[in-house]
């Protein structure tokens, strides 16, 4: 007996141990060295809520949160105060215990946990200025003062502070379908962001007592609930940005009576906020397709800030369907708009600015709106707002839906630089673009920084080319991007990283996303396979949340071009470009073989091996190819061939043969880790230039070497790769044949 169930239990043990010691294809080193494996270790299980092919799933969901906001700004002193009524939906399928709202302003209160996270060093050299205010004053009293949080019946609600988040305590779970509604009343100093940073805040104009105002994050904002992470509520340490539900806003703005004002939303009192002749004005601007009307001049507008009324006026404004809100306010503003005709419906461009801005911004700011209104519609979908407007706010460069802030000014005496010019052009670009990205395809940037900054710098960089001045884009050209990816691998995280992890944010967030799809669009997908791919991404998450996953598939799915390799290599490593020529040989075709050749196998046809006799391609002088050695193939002196060619093919073939005179051998080598496409330019004795593209599939069984042969009709002078930088490649050194000299810096 014992021996028997000694028999029975052997082959449970072996099949147990069999299943605990197998090696699963994620787990083997084929696997991961393998940089053409499928992504299925890296992206999320598709599901009911997210598919395979990036699409939104039949029980894809997603939150609303409604507000009714009242704010008022107290100019003298910088501070606003508010109060906003929140109706909040719970569309999930799941019941919810308690609510998240984000408190952004906290990120610079006394007991803001962001400074103590931040390393410190003395600075030996400072203005007295900066001394003063880094260790002499004790700093605004920052930071949301929340006087109540209460229900819909007015009875107070539990609620908890952590830092930048404050939950919500419900008497009883919210479950699906139900909505709950909530009051709060706070208010807040305005920080001076000149001086004190931050996205938003107030401009001082020391001489004249004024403020420009751009305010932001300056009500209590619901926090994402979804089906990636349930709440999104990871602490505002000042990188990461927003993750907001979509909503609707009514929201009423008290300010002095001499203020003019731009917000999200419709203005719904115009004829109460502005003169006859401004309301005038803006009826012509709606008209104007070709240029801005000037609806508050500049001398209205200097004569207004000249005084400080103390009379109040309420500005309201309306908003659907949108994630925020933000506020710009100043007697000292100039205010233009001109109308813009999109394929489907006109929207507005609008602009508002301190006579310090002009002229460049009269001529400039709002015509660029217009343009990347156009531009960004062309490639995604005709942009849903009613407006967007661009607010000259020096040192800063901030979206929000419909509104944002933009640096670049003329100097003292109005004149402007190219550089300061472009600067403003491609800022205004940049943060008017993020309407689409991530106002409307509403990504998470509290997680992934890229997937706004990125996608959006692709775009700035084609609107800004779209442009036909030969604008000089710093972001998007593949070349530029070199300096970083080439770098010290210490200082270097995959684009895949969550932004407060990121050393050099710019480089990582911004400019390599950008290269990426650029080099997918010119150089791997094509323009035609890119942008239709992109198009269904916009298309498919406009008003809603995607994830990372979910643009990798879609442009996969609508491509039908296989890029995991592309993706695993440019976004989840920091592996780089480096293709190069290792050798280049020449042949000559013999009829009598060489001594190496002799006992060389010879390559079995498709029904065994070919039968002699042979025609031999001679390598010249091993590889070592000068170009007195070339030798070219004169048919009539190859007897064997001649003969085969007169006697097996017919007179019509032989008028189709090609006439080929040189034969090269072209070994391409790839010190880099990152995979992409050999590009090759010939250029021929004669000066003629051929072009040949290899697909980045060409590395798939030899990650290291891929050869090529050519066979013309005319002499090579020379080999290059990737002759218009379009691959990042970060040492050009190696790309040609004959290797050409690099002059260094020093040089």
């Amino acid at each position: 007996m014992k021996k028997i169930t000694l028999l029975f239990i052997f082959p449970v043990i072996l099949f147990a141990q069999e299943k605990t010691t197998t090696v699963t294809p994620k787990q083997s080193g084929k696997y991961d060295t393998n940089k053409f494996s499928q992504m299925y270790d890296l992206l999320a299980t598709p599901n009911m809520f997210r598919t395979a092919s990036g699409a939104p799933g039949p029980a894809y969901y997603q939150q609303q949160a409604d507000y009714k906001i009242d704010v008022e700004l107290d100019d003298k002193n910088a501070k606003l105060s508010g109060s906003e009524t929140v109706t909040y939906y719970n569309n999930s399928p799941d019941s919810l215990e308690y609510l998240w709202v984000q408190l952004d302003q906290n990120q610079a209160a006394k007991n803001s946990q962001s400074p103590l996270a931040e390393s410190e060093k003395i600075e030996q050299v400072l203005a007295a200025e900066k001394f003063t205010n880094e260790y002499l004053k004790q700093g605004l009293d920052r930071g949301f003062k929340i006087e109540y949080v209460k229900d819909a019946k007015g009875n107070p609600l539990s609620y908890t502070i952590n830092q930048t988040m404050m939950r919500i305590n419900l008497v009883t779970p919210l479950k699906p379908g139900e909505k709950f509604i909530f009051s709060t009343k706070w208010w807040y100093n305005i920080n001076n962001y000149i001086q004190d940073g931050g996205r938003s805040g107030y401009e001082p104009f020391e001489k004249e007592g004024n403020k420009l105002y751009v305010i932001a994050q300056f009500y209590p904002r619901m926090a994402v609930y979804n089906d990636v992470e349930g709440w999104q509520n990871m602490q505002f340490w000042g990188g990461g940005e927003f993750a907001l539900p979509f909503g609707n806003f009514d929201v009423n703005v008290t300010v002095p009576a001499d203020h003019v004002m731009d917000a999200t939303g419709e203005l719904m009192n115009r004829s109460e906020v502005f003169t006859p002749a401004q309301v005038k004005r803006y009826e012509l601007a709606q008209k104007s397709f070709d240029k801005p009307v000037v609806i508050v001049t500049q001398a209205e507008a200097e004569i207004a800030e000249k005084g400080f009324s103390d009379k109040k006026k309420t500005w309201k404004f309306s908003a659907k369907n949108v994630r925020d809100f933000g506020i710009a306010t100043s007697r000292k503003f100039i205010y233009d708009a001109m109308a813009v005709q999109l394929s489907t419906k006109v929207v507005m461009a609008e602009s508002v600015y301190p006579k310090e801005a002009n002229p460049l911004w009269g001529e400039t700011s709002t015509r660029t709106v217009a343009h990347t209104l156009k531009s960004y519609s062309s490639h995604t979908f005709d942009y849903p707002y009613p407006k967007a407007v661009s607010v000259s706010a020096e040192d800063q460069g901030m979206e929000y839906p419909m509104i944002c802030w933009n640096y670049g000014r003329p100097d003292e005496n109005g004149v402007t630089s190219e550089r300061t010019k472009n600067g403003m052009i491609g800022v205004v670009i940049h943060e008017v673009g993020h309407n689409f990205f991530p106002m409307i395809v509403n990504s998470d940037e509290r997680q992934w920084t890229w997937m706004d900054e990125g996608l959006n710098s692709f775009m700035q960089y084609m609107a800004e080319q779209e442009l036909g001045t030969n604008f000089p884009s710093n972001r998007g050209i593949p070349s530029k991007i070199v300096p970083y990816m080439s770098g010290d691998q210490k200082f270097l995280e995959p684009i895949m990283s969550n932004s407060e992890n990121i050393i050099q944010f710019g480089n990582n967030a911004y400019g390599k996303p950008a290269a990426g799809l650029n080099i997918l669009r010119e150089t791997i997908m094509g323009r035609e396979l890119f942008d239709h791919a992109f198009k269904v991404y916009a298309n498919r998450w406009k008003f809603k949340h995607p994830t990372p996953e979910d643009f990798f598939r879609t442009m996969e799915d609508a491509s039908a071009v296989d890029l995991d390799w592309f993706f695993r290599g440019w976004f989840y490593s920091t592996d780089f470009v480096d293709i190069g020529i290792s050798e280049v040989k020449q042949y000559y075709v013999s009829e009598t073989a060489t001594a190496d050749l002799k006992d060389t196998k010879v390559r079995k046809g498709r029904f065994g091996l070919d039968k002699g006799p042979f025609v031999y391609l001679i390598s010249d002088k091993n590889g070592e190819l000068k170009v007195s050695d070339k030798k070219a193939l004169k048919m009539e002196e190859v007897k064997l061939l001649s003969e085969y060619v007169d006697q097996k093919l017919t007179a019509e073939e032989r008028a189709t043969l090609k006439t080929p005179k040189y034969f090269y051998e072209v070994e391409f080598n790839k010190p880099g880790g990152m995979l992409m496409p050999i590009l090759v330019e010939i250029t021929f004795e004669d000066g003629t230039v051929e072009n040949y593209k290899y697909p980045a599939q060409i590395w798939r069984k030899n990650n290291d070497i891929a050869k090529k042969v050519y066979a013309t009709e005319k002499a090579i002078k020379k080999i290059q790769i990737d002759p218009k930088l379009e691959t990042a490649d970060v040492d050009v050194t190696n790309n040609s044949w004959p290797k050409v000299e690099v002059k260094s810096k020093f040089d």
